[in-house]
């Protein structure tokens, strides 16, 4: 293993091209950085590591520190609303049986999350709390058991807060899809946080929690973390167990996590990734100590990013991207070339494909998944005189409006005779959003995009006015009706309503359609809110490049000079 000192050159090998016509990337200001508060001084710092040291140092307790994050948690929630179940009283008496073992010099008792409060996505089960996927069908739902994500981080120290809020069972764009209640964005109460993982987001911004556990299916990590100005990270399919996530699209799913540093979810990303056999797709692949191989900017030499090749996606800072936005991403590009990496726009033809595809190919999956909410096995169930009524009944007063629409997408796309229309010619699109990803990723060390084409919008704005949500989709659904050409549009037409009313997946699913790795940081703001409104520069790698990606990711976020990703809900407590 090389020293710290070198980890930034590990970076892979890329061979150099001809680059004709190469664009360089002028930084541009949007607004004035946020005002910072007295919990983020300067670039972002380590919760994680300040609360081990401070455990270890004696200086703090774990219970005070617990005590601390709760009371922000009660005065924030009642406009954030991140939250569907707060454990907080579990939560304090894990505090205090850490303590208790300190006190008593047991050195196990400090693990690698000793004393951090996390919070986990809805959709991930957890033994003795409520896991209702958003959903009314799972309403009042308990596990018996904890997911391989969750076990994990409880053995290493970490103290579960509570279950965040999402869209019912991962389906949406904005958490206004949830069962019980709309969250809302710390840095402008009137705003979405993104979805389906809003609630995890949100919870890190309002630093109601240290870091949270999300699942990314189609972006559902990493939106959200552009919209509420945190770092979200989409691991490799097969990278974290899926034991124990709510299934929605088995061959797309994956365990994300957030944090308000790179050096958090790092940290969160080696306790929870690594093989798992009661999950079949996990992979064997080795794990290493992502955190250990991030090194502090000032110990690095003046261009620490000398020699990496990044690519930026040339589809995504065209048509249908905020001006604001595209200018923070080249702004972002401009400060990478600043630290020694050669940036060229790349071109992926294939790229358009991926929408439409990936709607087909996760109703289809959906479809099967979501079968087993009967009333009988799980959940919510209605009197009724036959079976069929039983099951008919449950489902439609259990599950939401676009999940019964998404299930009845599926089922019509698996359908005897649609199946080669729909189903065979998504994956076929699969195949070449890969092989697009894989060429461009032999000749750039990472890509990088926007991690959304606008900043967070106003709650009930694209549900109320979904042609503004379809005005910037239109093109991306139509462009590819060509590839599907014998085939009945209703079902394409259905497709791009859901899209219209929910969603502005943009390039988040294309990742996912690759398996690959992405990591989401914040870059700059644009107008909006009280301080701006957080951009997020999304960081796309190679299949288990996640350490490439947090080491870049880290020398980034420390070299931004005059930015606080801190919203200005907290200077107000």
């Amino acid at each position: 293993m090389p020293p710290p000192l070198q980890a930034h050159r590990l970076l892979i090998s890329h061979r150099r091209l001809p680059t004709p016509g190469r664009r360089r990337f002028t930084a541009v200001s949007s607004v004035q950085s946020a005002p910072a508060t007295t919990l983020a001084p300067g670039p972002a710092t380590s919760s994680i590591l300040s609360i081990r040291e401070s455990l270890l140092s004696g200086e703090r307790t774990a219970a005070d520190i617990t005590s601390e994050y709760l009371s922000r948690l009660r005065r924030t929630e009642p406009s954030v609303r991140s939250f569907i179940h707060v454990a907080d009283a579990a939560a304090q008496r894990e505090a205090e049986e850490l303590d208790r073992r300190i006190a008593s010099g047991d050195k196990d008792a400090v693990g690698p999350l000793a004393g951090v409060l996390v919070g986990v996505k809805d959709n991930l089960c957890t033994a003795n709390m409520p896991s209702t996927g958003g959903s009314r069908v799972l309403e009042g739902y308990r596990p018996a058991y904890d997911a391989t994500a969750v076990r994990r981080l409880r053995e290493a120290g970490a103290i579960v807060v509570g279950k965040t809020n999402l869209d019912e069972f991962g389906m949406g764009s904005t958490t206004e899809g949830s069962a019980f209640q709309v969250t809302t964005n710390p840095w402008d109460d009137s705003r979405v946080p993104g979805g389906s993982s809003g609630g995890s987001a949100s919870a890190v911004s309002a630093r109601q929690c240290v870091v949270s556990l999300g699942s990314d299916t189609g972006g559902s990590v990493r939106q959200p973390a552009s919209f509420c100005g945190v770092v979200g990270l989409k691991p490799t399919y097969g990278r974290v167990s899926r034991f124990g996530l709510m299934a929605y699209a088995s061959s797309l799913d994956v365990v994300g996590c957030f944090g308000s540093s790179v050096f958090d979810t790092a940290t969160i990303l080696s306790v929870v990734a690594g093989h798992d056999k009661m999950d079949s797709t996990s992979s064997s692949q080795g794990v290493p100590d992502y955190a250990s191989e991030l090194v502090s900017l000032d110990l690095l030499e003046s261009k620490p990013l000398n020699g990496v090749r990044i690519g930026i996606i040339q589809e995504t800072l065209g048509e249908g991207v905020d001006t604001g936005v595209a200018s923070s991403i080249k702004g972002a590009a401009s400060h990478l070339e600043q630290l020694g990496s050669v940036v060229e726009e790349v071109s992926l033809p294939s790229f358009s494909l991926g929408l439409p595809a990936y709607y087909i190919l996760a109703s289809s999956e959906a479809s099967s998944n979501l079968s087993r909410y009967d009333g009988i096995r799980y959940g919510r169930q209605v009197s009724a005189n036959d079976l069929n009524e039983l099951y008919g009944e449950s489902r439609a007063n259990g599950l939401g409006h676009e999940v019964k629409m998404r299930i009845l997408m599926g089922t019509y796309a698996l359908s005897a005779g649609y199946y080669d229309a729909y189903y065979k010619r998504a994956q076929q699109v699969r195949t070449l959003v890969k092989e697009s990803f894989k060429a461009a990723l032999e000749r750039y060390d990472m890509l990088i995009s926007p991690a959304a084409p606008s900043v967070a919008y106003k709650i009930g704005e694209k549900i109320n006015d979904p042609l503004a949500m379809y005005a910037g989709d239109i093109m991306t659904v139509l462009n590819t009706l060509f590839y599907f050409g014998d085939a009945d549009l209703s079902l394409l037409w259905a497709m791009s309503q859901s899209i219209c009313r929910h969603e502005i997946l943009f390039d988040m699913v294309n990742v996912n359609l690759a398996g690959l790795p992405a990591l989401v940081v914040p870059c700059g703001f644009v107008e909006g809110g009280a301080a701006g409104l957080p951009v997020g520069l999304q960081m796309i790698g190679s299949p288990f490049s996640e350490g490439n990606l947090l080491r870049v990711g880290h020398i980034f976020e420390q070299s931004l000079q005059n930015l606080s990703f801190v919203p200005p809900l907290l200077a107000e407590l």
